[in-house]
C-alpha cells in the first residue's frame, strides 16, 4: 500500500551491505527479511527493484510472484528476477524456507545471459556444477581482505558470470548466448528506457543507427517476436502492472505510457489482450463476481 492506503508499486534502489563489493551482494533469506524491516519494505507487497535477483532455494518451499505469474520453488530451484520486474515474496515461506539470494546491478556482469523466465531445477551434473559455482561465489564474497579490492570485485564478476552461464545451459534446449552489446541488446535497452515516449520501431531504429528490418531480424532471433511485437508487449506489460498494482485511473495510465488520448490506450489494450483495461483490472484483482454482474466489456 502507498500513501493514504492506495495501492502502489514500491521502487527499490540498490543499497549494498556496508563493506560489500560495489555492485553485487549475497545474502540468505533471514538477512533479506532483516533488510526489508530495516528499510521499511513490505516484502509481500509489489516491489520493482532496479537490480537483478537470483533466488536459490536450498530447503523448504518458496512461493514467489513475478509479473502476475506465481511460481512455487522447491529445494534445488532457481529463479532469476530481472531488474525492473514487479515481484512479491510470501513472508511465511521466507521464514520457513532456507536459501540464498544473489543481487547485482545491471552492468555488473558483461553478458547477462539468457535464462528461462520461470523456475529452473537443474539435474545431474548441471545441478552439481551450479551448486559448486554458488559456493565458490559465496566464499569469495565473504573473503574481502585476502586480495586487493579491485581484484576481489573482478573475481566476483567472473564467478557470477560462470553461475549464470551454467544455469542458462542447464536445459537441453538452452538458447544461444547473445553477445553483449549486440543489436537486440541495444534495442532492449532503448525500449526499457523509452517505451513511454515513443511507440514507433522506426524511432528506435533511427536513434540506434539501424534500419527497422535489422531490428526485426535481431529481435526475432532473440525472442521469437518482431521488433513491433516486442515493443507492444513491453507497453502492455507496464499497463498491466499499473492496472493491478496501483489505483491510477486508466486515463492517467494512458498518459504515463505515452498515449495521446485515453481512447487510444483502450484500443491498444483491447486489441492485444482482448479485454478493456477496466475489465482486466477487475479480473486480475479477483473482482470477477462483481464484474460478471455487468455486461462483459469485451462483448460490446
Amino acid at each position: 500500500m502507498g500513501k493514504n492506503g492506495q495501492l502502489s508499486i514500491t521502487d527499490v534502489a540498490y543499497r549494498p551491505t556496508l563493506g560489500a563489493p560495489l555492485g553485487m551482494d549475497v545474502l540468505d533469506f533471514a538477512e533479506l527479511r532483516i533488510r526489508g524491516d530495516r528499510r521499511g519494505i513490505d516484502l509481500a507487497a509489489p516491489q520493482r527493484p532496479d537490480f537483478h535477483h537470483l533466488i536459490h532455494v536450498g530447503a523448504g518451499t518458496l512461493r514467489h510472484t513475478v509479473d502476475f505469474s506465481e511460481h512455487v520453488l522447491g529445494p534445488g530451484s532457481w529463479l532469476w528476477v530481472r531488474s525492473g520486474q514487479v515481484h512479491q515474496y510470501t513472508p511465511e515461506d521466507l521464514a520457513a524456507a532456507r536459501g540464498t539470494l544473489v543481487i547485482w546491478k545491471p552492468g555488473f556482469v558483461d553478458a547477462e545471459v539468457p535464462f528461462e523466465q520461470g523456475p529452473l531445477v537443474p539435474e545431474g551434473p548441471h545441478a552439481r556444477a551450479a551448486q559448486l559455482a554458488l559456493r565458490h561465489l559465496t566464499h569469495e564474497y565473504a573473503d574481502l581482505s585476502s586480495i586487493p579490492l579491485q581484484a576481489h570485485i573482478e573475481t566476483l564478476r567472473l564467478l557470477l558470470t560462470v553461475l549464470l552461464l551454467r544455469l542458462a545451459h542447464a536445459r537441453p534446449d538452452a538458447p544461444a548466448t547473445h553477445r553483449p552489446g549486440g543489436t537486440f541488446a541495444h534495442y532492449h535497452a532503448a525500449v526499457e528506457r523509452d517505451f513511454a515516449d515513443t511507440h514507433r520501431v522506426a524511432d528506435y531504429a533511427a536513434a540506434l543507427g539501424y534500419n527497422t528490418r535489422t531490428l526485426t531480424r535481431a529481435t526475432l532471433a532473440a525472442t521469437g517476436m518482431t521488433a513491433k511485437q516486442y515493443l507492444d508487449a513491453r507497453i502492455l506489460l507496464e499497463a498491466k502492472r499499473l492496472l493491478v498494482h496501483t489505483d491510477a485511473p486508466a486515463a492517467e495510465i494512458s498518459r504515463r505510457l505515452g498515449f495521446r488520448e485515453p481512447g487510444d490506450f483502450s484500443k491498444f489494450f483491447r486489441k492485444r489482450d482482448g479485454r478493456t483495461p477496466q475489465w482486466f483490472r477487475a479480473v486480475a484483482r479477483g473482482a470477477t463476481r462483481a464484474a460478471e454482474s455487468t455486461e462483459n466489456p469485451t462483448t460490446r
